[in-house]
């Protein structure tokens, strides 16, 4: 019954004083490249946008023409801190969390349509 079980081998005393085998300077680099590639690619464009969408949010008054992120378009009427009011339509007016704008138009958008 002894061929079902492996024999254990055991380290000699000349590897002791070895790093782990698998350290090495190439992974130190290959752990660096991940890091630099992770920021480049994901991070930055990440927070660029969000800085871009915080000054749309900011720079937001009365008779802008926006779009939101449900695809309605419309024309500012009211800013408070945390709401706008858009006009639709003649007459119609809908209140919006800030957050939910997502572009704004170039004046003249909404008559050319």
């Amino acid at each position: 019954m002894s061929f079902f079980i492996s024999s254990a081998m055991a380290q000699t005393a000349e590897g002791a004083g070895a790093p782990p085998a698998g350290f090495d300077a190439m992974s130190l680099i290959f752990l660096v490249g991940f890091v630099v590639i992770f920021y480049l690619m994901i991070w930055r464009p990440q927070a660029k946008r969000a800085k871009e969408h915080k000054n749309l949010l900011n720079s937001l008054s009365t008779g802008d023409e926006v779009v939101t992120n449900g695809g309605i378009l419309g024309k500012v009427k009211k800013v408070t801190d945390e709401f706008i009011v858009l006009e639709v339509s003649e007459g119609q007016e809908l209140k919006f969390q800030k957050g939910a704008v997502v572009a704004a138009l170039p004046k003249g958008t909404l008559k050319a349509i």
